[in-house]
């Protein structure tokens, strides 16, 4: 039998914690983000600010990136600041007004690892976050 390929399971687990973190911020009487939102967010919170990283790490162009991040703006969710290192340039930040969202989004993504802990066990999950968390090295490109 042949194994399908890993990156079929991320995507997976990606869509398992993304439709239970949006409906648990629903239920939480938050309104809901999009997915595409969503990974902006994620990609924040570890520290990438420029957009056009942001474009890249998300696989549209810089002109989508704008659109979605004046729609986060206009909610509420960032506000742009001067790059202290490129004058010429803005970085993303939460915005102030984003910290009851943020707060819940990591109190439901907290019980969401607990409830992987009950499904497939914590030497499970610890060796997962093992993994994930090691360097993989550079990119590699198809020879």
């Amino acid at each position: 039998m042949t194994q399908h390929p890993l990156f079929m399971d991320l995507l997976k687990s990606l869509y398992w914690f993304d439709n239970a973190l949006q409906s648990g911020l629903k239920k939480s009487g938050f309104e809901a983000v999009t997915r595409a939102q969503s990974l902006i967010l994620l990609n924040i919170m570890v520290g990438e600010r420029r957009s056009a990283r942001l474009a890249s790490n998300l696989g549209v162009s810089r002109q989508a990136m704008s659109q979605m991040l004046a729609e986060m703006e206009k909610r509420g969710l960032i506000n742009f600041k001067a790059d202290q290192e490129d004058k010429r340039a803005q970085v993303v930040l939460f915005s102030e007004e984003s910290r009851d969202i943020r707060n819940a989004a990591l109190r439901i993504l907290a019980r969401l690892e607990r409830e992987l802990e009950s499904r497939i066990g914590t030497r499970n999950v610890t060796a997962l976050r093992k993994a994930l968390a090691m360097d993989w090295g550079p990119s590699v490109i198809d020879r």
